[in-house]
């Protein structure tokens, strides 16, 4: 069965818009069309947060609420879901404990941010009994403020703690159970002015989608895609969005293998990885923000094939396979043979990434590390990643890789292959720190000159062999 239009519930009402533009996003929505101002554009890329809304999602009879920002996702997107505006959140004129903790702490001034920290306030709130600093810190990591200060604001997510669950969406809990039931996971078809829009549910249909449109945009989470609209201002005439194959949502875990789907969320992988390699968790923790983990997926990250994507330069230490689904069959290649050159990779017509496949290694020793100007919700200036086996003192095997320091996420071939059969010390390490001229030249930008990275990327490898030998984490203000 295939339907033409999108279904979601809002405000206990389910909202049904036929062939919507596939173009639109949830904010111009909201606010052109059911005149709730209250939500913001401020960056019209994700990065400032005043755009933030919350979407409900039911997952095995909970709903799962989720902050996202409004301003780089497609309308289309609200499929399924639940939609909760700042304007939703007062009851019987009564302000919800989180905009009444607001008003307490004295948490805004001029008032534009001011929706957007309070809607991220409402999803830390419902997904959080207890509520300390790491809490505060990841919820509100996608909000900006430039006048407030952010202390009382602080001050008002803290007082939450403990404070119990009892506003109308949750006594409202079981209607809107039920109302999202209704809302069927069918395929979804749009065709407006010529824009098309597919959310199929099963990967055979996804097939016979590509294979009539080979040249679509394929959206897994979508916050890379959307900007080709919000920032770039160009028209996508044809979308097929991978988020409604709940065959491609999975983490698989083996002895020796973890095995992610295309469209598992970062912030599902993040919560599972911490327990394996701790620091790809901590990297993960200052991926953009809350707001885009909860929508982008690692998948997306590969196949944009950014030289500043976070996850790649570790991806490529931990020897990462991806599997690739064609229209007749799979593929499995390495991640290191995947990258062409800038935002080019052997992603072919009609095929599409079906899932990552990272090795597990006890004796692996893996370390990585995030240089940004700012500590949350920041593009790299330059991201490291270094991965050793070491036995009796030897280097077995090293897996080095930088992002930011070269038109593609990139190893370094020629530091491997020199460390390799060496001794394990801060002389073997402090002769090839020289050869990062030979495995990259960076380009000077905005974010650091080419000396600088240069300068990171060999002090980031010396406090790696450093962390190594004497077992500890040396934590640096980024």
């Amino acid at each position: 069965m295939t339907s033409n239009s999108i279904q979601f519930l809002w405000k206990n009402k389910i909202i049904k818009i036929k062939n919507p533009d596939p173009n639109k996003t949830v904010l111009s929505y909201v606010r052109d069309d059911l005149k709730k101002t209250g939500t913001k554009e401020g960056c019209a890329e994700g990065g400032c947060g005043a755009c933030t809304i919350v979407l409900g999602e039911l997952k095995k009879n909970k709903i799962i609420y989720k902050a996202i920002n409004a301003c780089i996702t497609f309308l289309p997107i609200l499929n399924g879901k639940q939609l909760i505006l700042v304007e939703d959140l007062i009851n019987d004129n009564k302000l919800h404990p989180v905009q009444d903790a607001m008003v307490k702490f004295h948490g805004s001034q001029c008032g534009f941010c001011t929706p957007g920290f309070t809607m991220s306030l409402f999803s830390m709130h419902k997904n959080n009994k207890l509520i300390n600093k790491e809490v505060v810190d990841e919820a509100l990591s996608g909000n900006l403020c430039r006048c407030t200060g952010y202390r009382p604001i602080i001050d008002a997510a803290k007082s939450l703690n403990n404070k119990k669950d009892q506003d109308q969406f949750k006594i409202n809990r079981k209607k809107t159970i039920g109302l999202l039931r209704k809302l069927k996971n069918t395929d979804v078809e749009i065709n407006n002015n010529g824009k098309k829009y597919f959310a199929p549910t099963t990967i055979s249909n996804l097939k016979k989608i590509l294979k009539k449109f080979p040249n679509a945009k394929i959206l897994s989470g979508g916050t890379d895609l959307s900007l080709e609209v919000t920032k770039l201002r160009k028209e996508l005439k044809t979308i097929i969005s991978l988020n409604s194959i709940e065959k491609l949502n999975f983490i698989k875990k083996s002895k020796s293998l973890i095995e992610i789907g295309a469209t598992t969320s970062l912030i599902d992988f993040q919560n599972f990885i911490k327990k394996y390699f701790l620091d790809f968790y901590d990297i993960l923790k200052r991926y953009g923000s809350l707001q885009i983990r909860n929508v982008g997926t690692i998948a997306g990250n590969i196949a944009t094939a950014s030289p500043i994507g976070d996850t790649l330069p570790l991806l490529l230490t931990l020897d990462t396979k991806i599997v690739i689904q064609g229209l007749k069959q799979k593929k499995i290649l390495t991640l290191n043979d995947f990258f062409i050159s800038y935002r080019k990779t052997k992603l072919k017509k009609s095929e599409f990434i079906y899932s990552i496949k990272i090795p597990i290694n006890k004796n692996k020793i893996f370390k990585a590390y995030k240089i940004s100007k700012r500590f949350d919700d920041d593009i790299s200036s330059v991201c490291g990643s270094f991965s050793f086996l070491i036995k009796k003192n030897k280097i077995t095997k090293a897996a080095i890789a930088y992002g930011g320091m070269s038109e593609i996420p990139k190893r370094a071939s020629i530091i491997e292959k020199e460390l390799i059969n060496s001794d394990f010390s801060e002389n073997t390490f402090s002769k090839v720190l020289d050869l990062i001229n030979k495995d990259f030249s960076p380009l000077d930008d905005m974010r650091a000159s080419r000396n600088y990275r240069i300068t990171v990327a060999k002090n980031l490898l010396i406090k790696a062999f450093h962390e190594i030998k004497n077992k500890q984490t040396i934590r640096i203000n980024s």
